[in-house]
């Protein structure tokens, strides 16, 4: 059903962009030294929308860091998920929870907040954060700041909770050299760390993790789509040219997932018929094979069993898109995963060329994800931005009390809360 279904759609996409192609009728794409050339997108900035934007600014009112978590933990509670280790009963001490988050969120450290905090001390932190905090606490208090905004009818300005985008921002790594860091040449000489959120089209970072510096980002993307807990219902995703692969395409299309990545480098992008590629002359410098329908045949059932254990979180995606990437040929599940992701990937490729509208939706919501990693430099903004930790469970802790800081700070910003007038 699937093959059938895709055989006589990329047909039609095949045979209709070697036509347009054929005739110069691509709006903004041409072929250019035998590769395809995209002219980039113009920056659409209404008149007048600077000044809106500048006394939007000057009527929101100025708030410490500190005051503004409290009134956001007083308007939805978040603190009650960060539960005792044993006793399960939620914290007492908020003050000393909330100022914990702040110290990794600003990078300070407990010893330097506590000595800015009065009638704080080292000691009161660290048994709080030993206690009371933990991963799934993160998750389940992010949770519900997210809920909460996507809830607020302001949010809708911005979108509609059903698209999102993922990328990684990269933090130096300071002090003794974790295993966890990494020398990426795209960066420099200095090892570093990258922290990796979703961000949905409500700019609501719904979850973030921790990764080294050189693997490629796109088996964690899928991560984020299927682990969180928000009631964000994900129809479409949004990442850089880092950020995919045949097998995430396939991945993608086989969980429900519209995957929308922005494409660079189109000379070097090829895609792939059911058809023979004679079938398609004017487009000859692009096709770059057949898809072997066979495989995909073969192990239909495998793609299958793959897909629920990957939806019910027997095993993750990140780790098992890293072993079947590691062995394509030996293996006929990762052959036929990559064989529907080219399939996946020609499909969106020729929607590329015809769409302006798909192009300009991936740009917006990947500049979104942009924003949201300023905002989260400013505020991590002690030691240059240096990560201390060395064990990857306190870096991820560090991701998580960054991000659950940024997402106040966006709930508190949007004036359907009342917080921010």
């Amino acid at each position: 059903m699937y093959l059938a279904e895709r055989k006589v759609l990329l047909h039609e996409q095949l045979t209709r962009v070697g036509q347009l192609l054929k005739d110069n009728a691509l709006s903004d794409v041409r072929i250019d030294k035998n590769k395809v050339r995209i002219t980039p997108l113009d920056a659409e900035i209404p008149e007048g929308v600077e000044e809106l934007a500048r006394r939007a600014y000057a009527k929101v009112r100025r708030i410490k860091i500190t005051q503004l978590l409290i009134e956001i933990d007083q308007l939805i509670h978040f603190s009650r998920h960060f539960t005792h280790l044993h006793s399960g009963e939620p914290t007492k001490d908020r003050e000393a929870l909330l100022a914990s988050f702040l110290a990794e969120a600003t990078n300070l450290g407990l010893t330097k907040m506590a000595d800015a905090t009065p009638g704080m001390t080292r000691t009161r932190l660290s048994w709080v954060s030993d206690w009371y905090v933990r991963d799934d606490c993160f998750t389940k208090a992010l949770a519900e700041i997210v809920n909460y905004h996507h809830r607020l009818p302001f949010s809708a300005n911005w979108g509609d909770g059903t698209t999102s985008s993922s990328d990684g921002q990269r933090f130096p790594v300071g002090g003794p050299r974790s295993n966890t860091a990494q020398i990426n040449a795209k960066y420099g000489p200095e090892p570093g760390l990258v922290f990796y959120t979703h961000i949905s089209d409500q700019l609501d970072p719904y979850r973030t993790k921790v990764i080294t510096g050189t693997p490629h980002e796109a088996p964690h993307m899928i991560d984020g789509l299927l682990y969180h807990e928000t009631e964000l219902d994900i129809h479409e995703h949004y990442a850089d040219t880092g950020g995919y692969t045949d097998q995430v395409f396939s991945t993608c299309h086989l969980l429900g997932f519209r995957f929308a990545p922005r494409l660079r480098d189109l000379g070097d992008r090829k895609l792939y018929t059911i058809e023979k590629p004679s079938s398609y002359p004017d487009l000859n410098l692009l096709i770059g094979g057949t898809v072997k329908v066979r495989q995909v045949t073969e192990h239909w059932d495998e793609l299958l069993r793959l897909t629920a254990s990957l939806r019910l979180g027997t095993v993750t995606a990140s780790l098992m898109l890293r072993k079947l990437a590691s062995y394509p040929r030996q293996n006929g599940l990762a052959w036929a995963l990559r064989e529907v992701g080219r399939i996946e990937k020609t499909l969106f490729t020729l929607e590329w060329f015809q769409s302006v509208e798909l192009r300009r939706r991936v740009q917006v919501g990947l500049n979104k994800g942009e924003a949201r990693n300023a905002l989260a430099r400013a505020v991590f903004f002690y030691r240059q931005g240096r990560v201390q930790d060395r064990s990857h469970a306190q870096q991820q802790q560090h991701a998580q009390r960054l991000n659950l800081v940024v997402a106040a700070i966006i709930l508190w910003n949007n004036p359907g809360t009342g917080t921010s007038h």
